[in-house]
């Protein structure tokens, strides 16, 4: 569209719960604004939102897009966004850079726990919100039960702004008739002035009634519903006049303070193309950018050379000049940015800032299916983890392996297909290693020689050490009280090395030995065969005796639990728990029918508990889990522990 300006833009990212409906409206209004000729359709894999190959197996978005639809001189930015938990870190990336919210909701499901989680975020976010009921062409649904339970579920601000044929067999059109009372009502609620003339009992005139729903639509004092059918695309132009007239442009609402004719623009999303490179989304808060110019990030503090900026559409880019303050576009191939990166004037240095992503909750350590893969491993991974920012590379320095973090088993799983198709990487995926420790539980002191003759110059080395616990988290420490040069100065160091060597691998399975304080007290020496060699050897053989002395005891990592369940879950949940050897610490009620449960639990019992969770509560749980603390191992379980380690060392 030329000579586009601001106040002809609306950023809308539409939200809800999976399967709702969301990328077929999309799809819809796409197709009636004229952007393309034949509608596109989710289940013969010809959406024009969901277009990766992951998504038209599953029949669902995985990713965050953005389709363009021209509406009478207006641009109507329809951000599409999953609606699966695992996925919503595009949601939230999406709501980042909208300014309005449009809830889908389906009418032959009610409100789902997708819905309810994306309302919860509209509410905490304050971003002016509108509800879609789709799929009423469904048997059995009913527009008026629908808007019924939305208002008794988030409020009698939620107000239906439209009517459906009620006369028909099925829903068939969209009527914007006459608005009901309690409509009137709840916008003149809205406004003082249009309050008094209400109460007074004077109507409200056509324009005091569209002036006062916008207002109240900007102030969320309105949550205005309306009625759709994407499949049989009813309701589209109806829902996107109402998107042009009641939705904000980005001149509406309140923007970020950016000196005048200052570059501000906020990357939102990266996506990795095998073929175009990385191409990085981002949206104009500054002034007007242009193709062919320079920038800054100041995340980074690098400078970025822009060519050709474009307009996403989907999967493909349109070029174009310009990208107007407020409009969304798309840059390839910058060499230093990320996900919510600033790009700007240097001179300005603007930072915007980006959103707090949920903290992953499952991992899968993943290794090269062929040596060919093992090269591109890592490069693969880490342009994974630039697309999606909710995944996260550990490579865990105690278990050697290379663990891939994300919000669920589907979430990680999906990655590691997407990068066997972008990347043409295959790896292979097991549940990490869980990283156990061993310490001591008494003291002793021990006495070892180290002496070999075997012809020519021998070895000797004497050390008597005394160990004891020492403090959580400080390691092994070591020091010396040997007076009289029964251990020569120059051999003490190899004395500590042969111990912290020797504490790698413990004496019960094989883990690395921690929280242990080591004296070195006596010794002896040789004046021809003693060496640093000699007493490195007797250092560790003498410590390795010394645990195996000082009850050795297995540790295992503990995570600190917060949980959120339905009220009428948590019962279950703590069930489950006490299953896995957890303590819970406590209980709180959290408003909107949930509750905060406190506990603390093995990390080997929580690592497919995402999945478990979300059994439990319908989908409807979610929990951070943090490590905490190390502790012993309750005998039972050490036994099968030390079995699995003898077992995995044999094979």
């Amino acid at each position: 569209m030329a000579n586009l300006q601001t106040r002809q833009i609306r950023n809308v990212a539409l939200v809800g719960h999976n399967g709702a409906g969301k990328t077929s409206l999309v799809d819809a209004l796409f197709f009636t604004a004229g952007g393309t000729t034949r509608q596109g359709n989710v289940d013969d894999k010809t959406s024009l939102s969901d277009y990766e190959p992951e998504e038209q197996r599953r029949g669902s978005s995985i990713q965050l897009s953005v389709l363009p639809c021209p509406w009478k001189e207006h641009r109507v930015n329809l951000l599409d966004t999953p609606g699966y938990p695992d996925f919503r870190g595009d949601m939230l990336s999406a709501v980042r850079v909208a300014d309005s919210i449009l809830l889908v909701i389906s009418a032959a499901s009610g409100i789902e726990v997708g819905a309810q989680q994306a309302w919860n975020v509209a509410q905490d976010q304050g971003i002016p919100t509108a509800i879609v009921v789709n799929k009423l062409d469904r048997e059995n649904t009913s527009f008026e039960q629908t808007c019924a339970e939305i208002s008794e579920s988030w409020g009698r601000q939620c107000v239906p702004v439209q009517d459906v044929d009620a006369d028909a067999e099925a829903f068939s059109a969209v009527t914007t008739g006459e608005l009901a009372e309690p409509v009137i009502e709840a916008i003149a609620e809205a406004d003082d002035d249009l309050m008094m003339k209400y109460l007074d009992g004077e109507e409200l005139s056509t324009g005091e009634i569209n002036s006062g729903l916008k207002a109240g639509v900007m102030s969320r004092d309105i949550i205005p519903i309306f009625a759709t059918s994407a499949s049989a695309n009813l309701g589209s132009s109806e829902l996107l006049d109402a998107i042009m007239d009641l939705l904000p442009s980005p001149e509406d609402v309140e923007a970020p303070d950016i000196p005048g004719g200052a570059q501000a623009n906020l990357v939102f999303k990266t996506s990795a193309d095998p073929f175009v490179g990385k191409l990085s989304y981002f949206r104009v808060y500054g002034e007007t950018l242009n193709s062919n110019a320079q920038l800054w990030n100041a995340n980074k503090g690098e400078s970025e050379r822009v060519g050709q900026v474009y307009q996403p559409v989907g999967k493909e880019t349109e070029g174009v000049d310009s990208v107007v303050r407020g409009d969304i576009g798309v840059i390839s191939r910058l060499n230093h940015t990320e996900t919510f990166d600033t790009l700007c004037d240097k001179a300005n240095g603007i930072k915007l800032g980006g959103v707090d992503l949920p903290i992953p909750v499952f991992a899968l350590a993943v290794t090269p299916a062929a040596q060919s893969d093992l090269d591109k491993m890592a490069e693969s991974l880490t342009r994974m983890t630039e697309e999606d920012p909710t995944l996260e590379i550990e490579r865990n320095a105690d278990t050697s392996e290379t663990v891939l973090h994300g919000l669920g088993d589907i979430h990680v799983d999906l990655a590691i297909e997407r990068i066997a198709r972008k990347f043409d990487v295959n790896l292979e995926t097991a549940l990490p290693s869980i990283p156990y420790r061993e310490t001591i539980g008494g003291q002793t002191s021990v006495s070892y020689k180290h002496r070999k003759q075997s012809g020519g110059r021998g070895q000797y080395g004497h050390v008597v050490l005394e160990v004891s616990p020492g403090k959580t988290g400080n390691g092994i420490t070591f020091g010396s009280k040997v007076v009289g040069g029964n251990v020569p100065k120059d051999y003490i160091p190899a004395v500590e090395k042969g111990i912290r060597n020797a504490a790698v691998d413990g004496v019960v399975a094989g883990y690395p030995v921690v929280d242990v304080a080591v004296m070195l007290t006596d010794g002896s020496s040789h004046s021809v065969d003693s060496s640093g060699m000699a007493f490195e050897i007797a250092g560790s053989m003498g410590f390795r005796q010394a645990v195996r002395d000082a009850q050795p005891t297995l540790l295992e990592p503990v995570m600190k639990l917060k949980i959120l369940a339905p009220d009428s879950s948590a019962g279950d949940v703590m069930g489950d728990l006490n299953t896995r050897r957890a303590r819970i610490e406590g209980m709180e009620p959290k408003g909107n029918g949930l509750t905060e449960i406190a506990a603390e639990a093995p990390a080997s019992m929580m690592q497919r508990y995402a999945a478990d969770l979300r059994s439990l509560t319908h989908a409807q749980g979610d929990f951070t889990a943090v490590m905490d603390h190390y502790e012993p191992v309750p005998a039972h379980e050490a036994k099968r522990v030390i079995a699995s380690r003898q077992s995995g060392e044999e094979e």
